[in-house]
């Protein structure tokens, strides 16, 4: 808000004045964020009263009322921006994730997230994934180890790599990025508890998955859409991440409106 507040809102709306809102759907999708909403609500006025009319996770159509926002006319306009802000982006991730979800129904394979977060919301924005049926990878670099193809190069070799984790975090879950069916052997040989089967097309990673027969959880990655995700996901997979869902999300419609 800056040294001099909102000066819009200020300048024309009497500070006595109230209003009963309502933050609705213009477009379907699925729900994510309602309770940070509401505290940017109360952080403006904490007179403002939210009464959620639906939950994270809830599928929305067009019209749908999902909040009822009512008191002080001049908070609910200072903060109505960033609480659409917040609602429209986690409600956004939440409908990629439901559909590509969606898409794999009827497989095993789950959709997880990836890093791929704007920074400073990584905490929220894996959580619009969990409400949208998806699955959280790691939150961060220090509660699992993920040996990618660059950390392959500095150590010179899938097993080099391998070896060098094991030694330095025992007891740490360890993930290895394979571009090749021999690289995947390989780390096989000395044993992970994970393996992201990169870019590989649904017949490769048939093979990967048989190769791997339930020695490690298995993951695809690389340019997973929701069309192409059916075909990957009945290679048998376990995991399939997905780093769109968080960094290219279109934001779901929402809106507020005041009422007589």
């Amino acid at each position: 808000m800056g040294a001099h507040g909102d000066i819009t809102t200020t300048a024309t709306v009497p500070r006595e004045a109230q209003a009963r809102t309502v933050i609705a759907a213009r477009k379907a999708g699925v729900i994510a964020g309602i309770p940070v909403a509401a505290r940017v609500f109360a952080a403006i006025d904490p007179t403002i009263r939210v009464k959620a009319r639906k939950a994270d996770g809830d599928h929305v159509a067009p019209g749908d009322v999902v909040m009822e926002i009512a008191g002080p006319a001049a908070g609910i306009l200072t903060a109505e921006r960033v609480a659409l802000n917040f609602l429209g982006h986690l409600s956004g991730i939440a409908t990629a994730t439901a559909e590509i979800v969606g898409a794999v129904a009827h497989t095993k394979a789950r959709i997880c997230d990836t890093r791929k977060t704007t920074p400073g919301l990584r905490v929220l924005e894996k959580y619009a994934v969990r409400c949208g049926g998806g699955v959280n990878h790691r939150m961060g670099l220090y509660d699992q180890v993920l040996i990618k193809d660059n950390h392959i190069a500095a150590a010179g070799g899938v097993v080099a790599a391998i070896l060098a984790a094991k030694a330095a975090a025992p007891g740490i879950k360890i993930e290895v990025e394979v571009d090749t069916l021999e690289q995947l052997d390989a780390a096989l040989a000395v044993g992970v508890d994970q393996v992201l089967l990169d870019n590989m097309n649904p017949v490769q990673l048939r093979e990967a998955v048989a190769r791997v027969a339930g020695r490690a959880i298995t993951e695809a990655s690389g340019s997973i859409t929701t069309t192409s995700a059916a075909a990957i996901a009945e290679s048998g997979v376990d995991l399939m991440s997905v780093g769109w869902i968080t960094h290219s999300a279109p934001s779901l419609d929402l809106g507020l409106d005041f009422l007589p």
